[in-house]
């Protein structure tokens, strides 16, 4: 077993660092860190983003995407600052589910323009009193001879208030009259909804909203095939994103690990280096050893699903486990600084607010723990 990278890896997390570097950071820079990104800052961004194959990682290369196995998609992921990463992931996740999800007219008329980053995207699944249980829908889509009207509101979708295009979880009626799980592609241009911005803790720069379909009018040809797995095609995409998003805490933790280690080497008290004291040492070396393992346990879960092995416990196991154990290693970090830990104009104290925020998306500590259980016992916790 070889932990070390390959050079085609090297070159892959070089060419994202750099990409970073010259292109988004001065994004960021430019706007204002406690709003969410206009939509223009946010397609100059999807532009470098696609030639790296961040629209389109998952969809296969005889289909026009990148085909990145999936440790090497979080090799590239984990060097985007997470704000970014947290618009990203769920334009991705789109184009992944259009592509595995929706017929060959669908996918010729709207995939090209997601991957290549010049429309962006997001899934509209959770609802006011619907989470984890996407079969709880109650977002409904009736039959209207060529259209199909939309009713219901979704909230925390991310992209909602940006996004051109928006891949919708809702209930369509059957003939006998019950209904069933289907997804709408609803193409904003045409089929015009609400949206509001919600202010949260951190992460703010990403935009995240709450979307309000009142009797929104969709073309029938947008609802996409009735193949009885929509429930099963988001949590198939659920499993890479849980340790992606753990791979934007590991993204923070080392960038406090760094700071908190420079600033060991510098600060002094007592006539000496803080370095030099005990409780400072075992600080940082609880930091880096969050780091490392929660960086380990992420790439462990998806070379996993690139082996093709159930991976349901692992990704919940990492993700959770990461978030956590990033969360503390901040922490830390912030004490290590003293007061500095708590000034804005250090940035710890953002880490702390966006690291803790990336603990709910694709599934909270709570729900992970259950599916990490249920993969250990057999046994269904849920039903």
């Amino acid at each position: 077993m070889d932990f070390s990278l390959s050079d085609e890896q090297q070159m892959m997390v070089d060419s994202a660092r750099r990409m970073v570097e010259k292109h988004i950071q001065p994004i960021l820079a430019e706007n204002d860190r406690d709003k969410a990104l206009p939509k223009a800052a946010i397609l100059k961004i999807m532009a470098k983003a696609a030639d790296l194959g961040l629209t389109s990682a998952r969809i296969p290369e005889e289909g026009g995407g990148a085909g990145l196995k999936m440790l090497d998609y979080g090799l590239i992921g984990e060097q985007i600052p997470p704000q970014v990463a947290l618009i990203l992931q769920p334009h991705e996740a789109t184009t992944t589910r259009i592509y595995f999800g929706c017929n060959e007219e669908q996918k010729e008329r709207i995939l090209a323009d997601c991957m290549a980053g010049r429309k962006i995207a997001c899934t509209a699944s959770t609802e006011p009193d619907v989470g984890s249980d996407p079969r709880g829908v109650k977002t409904s889509a009736a039959d209207h001879g060529d259209y199909l009207v939309l009713n219901g509101r979704k909230q925390w979708i991310s992209n909602s208030t940006v996004c051109d295009l928006m891949n919708v979880t809702c209930r369509a009626s059957n003939a006998d009259g019950s209904t069933r799980l289907a997804r709408v592609l609803v193409d904003r241009a045409e089929s015009p909804f609400e949206t509001r911005e919600l202010d949260m803790m951190g992460l703010r720069q990403a935009p995240l909203g709450e979307v309000l379909f009142d009797d929104c009018r969709v073309p029938k040809r947008n609802l996409c095939p009735d193949t009885g797995d929509t429930a099963r095609l988001l949590t198939v995409t659920w499993l890479a994103n849980r340790p992606l998003v753990g791979l934007l805490a590991v993204n923070m933790a080392q960038k406090a690990l760094d700071a908190a280690r420079s600033y060991a080497g510098t600060r002094k008290q007592f006539g000496r280096l803080i370095g030099g004291f005990q409780a400072i040492q075992k600080d940082l070396a609880d930091i880096e050893t969050a780091v490392i393992t929660s960086r380990l346990a992420c790439y462990h879960a998806l070379a996993a699903i690139d082996r093709g092995e159930r991976a349901n416990g692992l990704s919940a196991m990492a993700k959770r486990y990461a978030v956590d154990s990033c969360d503390q290693a901040i922490a830390l970090a912030m004490r290590i600084h003293g007061a500095m830990g708590l000034s804005r104009e250090l940035g710890l104290e953002q880490m702390a607010r966006d690291v803790r925020t990336l603990a709910i998306p694709d599934g909270t500590p709570g729900i992970l723990t259950l599916i990490q259980g249920r993969e250990l016992t057999g046994i269904d916790p849920f039903r």
